[in-house]
């Protein structure tokens, strides 16, 4: 027996072109969501002379972009790594980022490592400067308006064997969590009001329009057989219309905040988390790539953490499962971490850290349970096998004593043994701890944005960029703070181009 799918999953039909008014005003590009790659995917199209329409739901712009921390992941030379006095490569970043992608697509990342110097010196070009300096402590985002820190697992094993370490997190220079991105924002804003960008705000696009009788076929090009998207139709409050376009952007977020869609494809998400996302993350513009075919990848990619640090001080401890066993090192990136809580039996974890190595974080996103004066009372107490803490604590500063850590190698400068009491314990376990998570699936598609089919054939007149397209494809724990605001600037400025029919060049 069939069900019928979901609200949330609804796919919208298309409309025919043949049925739309004579009088449909028509754009050469038309971007769907104002955040910060369909910011600069219209920037990019309008600066190339094109005619550009930028549709938002939302009364702003910003998106879920607005809500990020400000760091974007560049690297290979920029002009902060120099003024910082750290060396990096094309070569080291392209093949660090392939090491922690979950099926790297490898000319998306080789593009996006050998251009991610001209895509700093384009971002600057905003109005901005990124500060020359840098964060060397570990920690979520840097407290200060330095300009550069370690976002990701660069310097844990194994990838720190698969290239050199280099921090490639670039902050905007405005302390706080979110205002250096909204800055920026504001900027792009302002930018895209001085090419001619037409944004209409409160204006969603609802669904696309395609040409039947324009039906394309040009294997040559890798455009398979079916409709040429030509526009879309919008909504504002009760009012609607169409419009045509010569190419749509899609740009309208993840499905973080679409109950059906994280029900069906990442349902970790729907587990006690705190969301990431705007209003408008609700999937939407996935759903309308689904329209006219496009194929959609790592939608069970979930990003979720519930970070440990600061105090990096903390990560000299040791984190065990219920079995009192540890199971992963402890100075990964805070999602790594919390990825492989995820997988413990009842996703139930602790941090342990004995009196000389225990700081209090302000603002305990793990809380602390208690402080325990030995470890057969901490044991019962958490209900562990007897005597696996104490076995665990023996093992780790026995090696930890000689800079040693044959089991998960964590790196040397966090190997302290936690040997003198009381011991404290932060709680990691799911529903105690505060977890935040957003999607990272989306359209499969080319290196310029195109949307792709199952086949590998591109649907004509269709481009999607950010949290809707699959691009860099790092999983859960492989992932870079940065990386949304990266290459959702990088490739949306890519698709914008090419959906005006103009080649990219950084």
């Amino acid at each position: 027996m069939s069900t019928a799918p979901s609200k949330g999953t609804v796919v919208p039909e298309t409309v025919p072109a043949s049925s739309l008014p004579p009088d449909t005003p028509s754009y050469d590009v038309v971007v769907v969501g104002f955040g910060i790659a369909g910011g600069c995917a219209a920037l990019e199209a309008a600066r190339t002379g094109a005619r550009v329409l930028l549709l938002e739901r939302a009364a702003v712009h910003g998106g879920t972009s607005s809500m990020s921390g400000g760091h974007f992941y560049l690297g290979a030379g920029t002009a902060v790594q120099q003024a910082t006095g750290h060396e990096d490569s094309v070569e080291d970043m392209y093949e660090y980022l392939v090491a922690v992608s979950k099926e790297p697509e490898k000319d998306k990342i080789r593009v996006y490592c050998e251009e991610s110097v001209a895509h700093f010196d384009w971002l600057e070009t905003l109005g901005f400067t990124f500060e020359r300096s840098y964060y060397p402590e570990k920690a979520v985002i840097q407290p200060g308006t330095e300009g550069l820190m370690f976002t990701g697992n660069e310097k844990v094993w194994p990838f720190k064997d698969a290239a050199r370490p280099a921090p490639r997190g670039h902050k905007v220079p405005v302390a706080g969590d979110t205002e250096g991105t909204k800055m920026v924002m504001d900027l792009l804003r302002d930018r895209c009001e001085e090419a001619g960008v037409e944004v209409r705000y409160e204006t969603g696009a609802t669904r696309l329009v395609v040409d039947d009788a324009a039906v394309v076929d040009d294997a040559a090009h890798g455009v398979g057989s079916g409709p040429r998207v030509v526009g879309v139709a919008w909504k504002s409050f009760e009012q609607t219309g169409f419009v045509r376009a010569g190419g749509v952007v899609i740009a309208a977020g993840g499905f973080v905040m679409n109950p059906d869609m994280v029900a069906e494809h990442t349902p970790a998400l729907a587990q006690n988390l705190f969301t990431l996302g705007s209003t408008y993350d609700d999937g939407l513009g996935i759903r309308l790539g689904q329209s006219v075919g496009a194929e959609l990848k790592h939608m069970d990619e979930p990003f979720i953490t519930a970070p440990v640090y600061p105090p990096s001080q903390l990560l000299t401890g040791i984190i065990v499962n219920q079995a009192g066993e540890r199971f992963v090192a402890e100075d990964s990136y805070h999602s790594r971490t919390s990825q492989f809580v995820m997988e413990q039996p009842g996703s139930a974890a602790y941090l342990i850290v004995d009196s000389e190595h225990v700081e209090y974080p302000k603002f305990p996103l793990a809380p602390l349970i208690d402080g325990y004066e030995t470890l057969e009372e901490l044991e019962s107490s958490l209900g562990l096998p007897s005597g696996a803490v104490a076995a665990s604590l023996e093992r780790y500063n026995d090696h930890a004593a000689r800079g040693e850590d044959p089991d998960f190698h964590k790196g040397a400068e966090w190997l302290s043994p936690q040997g003198t009491g009381p011991w404290a314990v932060f709680d990691l376990r799911l529903g105690k701890a505060m977890y935040a998570g957003f999607t990272l699936g989306g359209m499969r598609v080319t290196v310029d944005g195109e949307v792709q089919r199952p086949d590998g054939s591109v649907v004509a007149g269709l481009y999607a960029t950010g949290a809707c397209a699959s691009n860099l494809a790092q999983d859960g724990k492989g992932y870079c703070s940065g990386t949304q605001l990266g290459e959702g600037s990088f490739f949306g400025r890519r698709a914008g181009r090419a959906a005006a029919g103009r080649s990219f060049s950084a």
